[in-house]
């Protein structure tokens, strides 16, 4: 994108509409190699629309992978202060496909289906007057997010940014963190290096570095909004560290991609004898013209796997939004975790991974 094109689009911001990951994919614009095995990849959309999101959502990329697509949900380590763009940061690990095919296969001009932006990790729904970021590895994408939006549009907030690495030269964004160190007047940097090579004794040492270390980088850590984003167990000892200390775990905020516990509910009794069996509800797949049977406790998207009919679908607990589906006609009980807005529900629009049926339906797929 040169620069009059770049003002083009800021002059006619207004009358440009958001990006739609119904309609528009996306185009690789930039590849960059930031760590070991470590690669920051830049998209436009494909039809130069705008991106809309909160700093530190993620996405969902559709991978043509030769098996079949294959979903990977991933970070936005860019920013929504700088809509025409968003990147996300991404770390090959030992045995990796999807980021593996990604590193191998997309280049400039690629384009990739993607579905999002969702999530409920942004510091937009949980405003302070101080923050502590504390990440490892590529958890520091997130957070890398929202320290950017920060600096774009309140540089002067108080935010205690922590993260923790194997090698100084594991250490991701490290230049461009210093950088804003220098130039954000409350910004103060923390970096916890682990020199050694076995991922146990590494997440079992972090524990113990946090809970000695933490206070001497952020001595008022306990009057801070608190995000952390790593592995399970570093966000585990984080936890405890958190808990011990007596911090009030309201002000405590983790990126998990994992599905929630939920509660056991008892199905709805619908009238008759107390051991009647519930019926299936018909399911007209309108696109694949194809009829199915929605068993009692399914969910639209089971019902579409059983009559052989694609929705993609990536978490399958109502975050990433993958799922998404415009209902046609009928009624649902849908039960999301965020991963669909509430202008797409008033438009008919369900998450077929969380969504039963109360009445036949008839889907868009």
């Amino acid at each position: 994108m040169n620069a009059m094109t770049d003002l083009t689009l800021y002059r006619h911001l207004d009358e440009m509409t958001p990006w739609n990951d119904r309609l528009q994919v996306l185009e690789v614009i930039g590849v960059v190699d930031e760590a070991p095995e470590v690669k920051t990849f830049v998209f436009r959309s494909d039809a130069q629309t705008w991106f809309r999101y909160k700093p530190g959502q993620f996405v969902t990329l559709e991978l043509p992978m030769d098996g079949g697509p294959l979903m990977r949900t991933y970070t936005l380590s860019s920013s929504p202060s700088r809509p025409f763009s968003i990147a996300v940061t991404v770390k090959a690990q030992p045995g990796s496909i999807g980021t593996r095919w990604m590193f191998d296969n997309l280049a400039i001009g690629t384009h990739v289906k993607a579905y999002g932006p969702a999530g409920d990790f942004s510091h937009h729904n949980h405003p302070a007057g101080k923050y502590l970021f504390v990440s490892a590895g590529s958890g520091v994408t997130p957070m890398m997010s929202m320290l950017r939006w920060l600096n774009d549009c309140a540089p002067w907030t108080d935010v205690a940014f922590v993260n923790c690495a194997r090698r100084p030269e594991e250490i991701i964004f490290r230049k461009e963190l210093e950088l804003l160190g220098s130039r954000m007047p409350g910004l103060s940097l923390g970096f916890l290096i682990e020199e050694r090579s076995s991922r146990e004794s590494w997440f079992g040492h972090m524990g113990r570095i946090d809970a000695v270390r933490l206070p001497l980088l952020s001595p008022d850590f306990r009057e801070r909004e608190v995000f952390c984003c790593g592995p399970e167990p570093f966000m585990r000892a984080v936890r405890g560290m958190l808990a011990a200390s007596g911090f009030d775990m309201a002000h405590y905020h983790q990126e998990s991609f994992s599905a929630p516990v939920a509660e056991e509910v008892p199905a709805p009794f619908s009238g008759g004898d107390a051991g009647e069996q519930a019926a299936a509800v018909p399911i007209r797949f309108a696109v694949s013209s194809v009829e199915g049977q929605c068993q009692p406790g399914q969910t639209v998207l089971q019902t579409a796997r059983a009559a052989g009919v694609r929705i993609s679908a990536a978490c399958e607990f109502g975050l990433c939004g993958t799922c998404k589906v415009k209902k046609l006609s009928g009624e649902v009980e849908m039960s999301h975790n965020g991963g669909i807005l509430d202008d797409e529900i008033a438009e008919g629009f369900i998450l077929a991974c969380c969504s039963k049926p109360l009445t036949p339906l008839e889907i868009e797929a």
